[in-house]
């Protein structure tokens, strides 16, 4: 089971957005933390709300359950909002912050192990850190149990010097952490109820307490402050892009690369300079993205190349090439080996297999058919002022440079149309479509013209 504290307003973040919503690598701290607990696989996990309790119950959903902490009074207050969800259960609880993004499955699951070997009935995670200044220090007995935290404020010169310190994520025995809480007081100086006193009474009653240092230090950081949000961004980046590299991704440039937490790329894929991949994107094996790629909840097939582009909701197939300076926006979807090239757009399309939109066209609101080229500022007049219309070209047609296709319109299957035309009727299989007006030369007349505007020019200067 898991619990996870969500319920402050995070005033130092002065910000209008809740705080565990502030996004770490493209997801709020609290889906970081939530999706860990769904790594562990815990049975139920309860979030605390109060302050924004409709943004992050809107945000979450049916991923967790909620208990509602209506006043802040400290984290023992909190944790205890859960007692009438989880109160009655048996097994073991995980306490933990919805603003620690960083903290890893792995860390967890060591906690966990060394919680079930000891059989204790509490287990502290805890960081060895050089400079504990505002940290409560960890107590241990002279048999290595964890006795109690001080605060730092209330530290000793000796306990001062202790650099074992509380990061406020905890395991508990369900049953033991409630019973506990229910003796917990609110006379200290901030009149609140402290989940750190829960340790010093089940120490206090002879129980096992533990104590577990997390390996990374800087999976420790709580985010109180747009400072340690841009820490924790840093580190989250620098944990995804190390990942990638792991499982057999080239960064070519790891520091100016940013890869979002939820993007999956396959193996021997190079990542160029500049380039950024966010939300639910998926990339394929071998493929070669940017420099300056922006990508965005894609679906990337293998051997893909993207350059200087931007794709946002978009699917592309096996082989395609897409950019220089491409733009394929929402409803665009590519077939394997197509070839989009620069200033190419392309919206709600579905364009097939070995089509060539090779550059300065517009495709929106088409069907396009198998092995189709688009000649050079070729594009389709989709809307009307009022609505939007379909443009459907099937397969093997041609469409020249500079032609206007005004939707509703249908391109037979082999059809040629030629360039500079605006085609605002069906064309049939087979068939060539020409539609613009017959050129006239008119000799000598250039020079005719050239001396009337001359004049014009010359008379406007004379009224100035």
């Amino acid at each position: 089971m898991g619990i996870v504290l969500a319920a402050g307003q995070g005033k130092r973040m002065k910000s209008k957005l809740y705080k565990v919503l502030h996004p770490v690598c493209g997801k709020p701290m609290v889906g970081h933390v939530v999706s860990t607990l769904e790594k562990l696989g815990t049975s139920r996990t309860v979030v605390i709300v109060g302050h924004g309790a409709e943004a992050v119950q809107g945000y979450l959903g049916e991923r967790a359950e909620y208990a509602l902490q209506a006043q802040q009074l400290g984290t023992g207050h909190a944790v205890l909002q859960a007692k009438e969800l989880l109160g009655a259960e048996e097994g073991t609880t995980l306490v933990i912050c919805g603003d620690t993004p960083l903290i890893s499955e792995e860390t967890l699951q060591g906690m966990f192990r060394l919680h079930e070997e000891k059989g204790a009935a509490a287990t502290i995670l805890t960081a060895v850190v050089e400079e504990p200044k505002g940290y409560g220090r960890i107590l241990r007995d002279e048999r290595g149990f964890v006795s109690g935290i001080v605060e730092e404020k209330d530290c000793s010169e000796a306990q001062r010097l202790v650099q074992e310190v509380n990061t406020g994520t905890y395991c508990f025995d369900n049953r033991k952490l409630f019973e506990a809480l229910s003796a917990v007081t609110n006379e200290n100086a901030q009149g609140e109820y402290y989940l750190t006193d829960v340790i010093g009474i089940l120490a206090g009653q002879g129980e096992i307490v533990e104590g577990y240092a997390m390996k990374e230090v800087v999976e420790s950081i709580g985010v109180n402050d747009r400072l340690a949000l841009s820490q924790a961004e840093a580190a989250m980046r620098e944990r995804i892009n190390r990942g990638h590299m792991l499982n057999g991704v080239t960064f070519v440039d790891a520091a100016s690369t940013y890869i979002e937490a939820d993007v999956t790329i396959g193996a021997d894929t190079v990542i160029l300079p500049g380039t950024t991949i966010r939300g639910r994107t998926t990339i394929g094996e071998d493929c070669i993205l940017g420099p300056q790629a922006d990508i965005q909840d894609s679906t990337i097939g293998s051997g893909v190349e993207i350059k200087h582009s931007v794709l946002l909701e978009a699917v592309v197939g096996a082989g395609t090439t897409v950019g220089p300076f491409a733009y394929l926006r929402p409803g665009a979807d590519l077939g394997e080996n197509v070839k989009i090239g620069d200033f190419v757009e392309i919206k709600n399309a579905k364009l097939a297999d070995d089509v060539k939109v090779s550059h300065l066209s517009y495709i929106g609101d088409a069907v396009i058919g198998r092995n189709v080229n688009f000649g050079c500022g070729a594009i389709t007049v989709n809307y009307d002022g009022f609505n939007k219309q379909l443009t459907e070209v099937e397969e093997d047609a041609f469409v020249g440079s500079n032609v206007n296709l005004i939707a509703p319109v249908k391109i037979g299957k082999g059809a040629y149309v030629v360039a500079g035309s605006t085609i605002t009727s069906n064309v049939e299989a087979g068939d060539l479509a020409i539609a613009r007006e017959r050129q006239v030369n008119k000799p000598g007349y250039a020079d005719k013209l050239r001396a009337r505007f001359a004049a014009k020019k010359a008379q406007s200067k004379k009224s100035e």
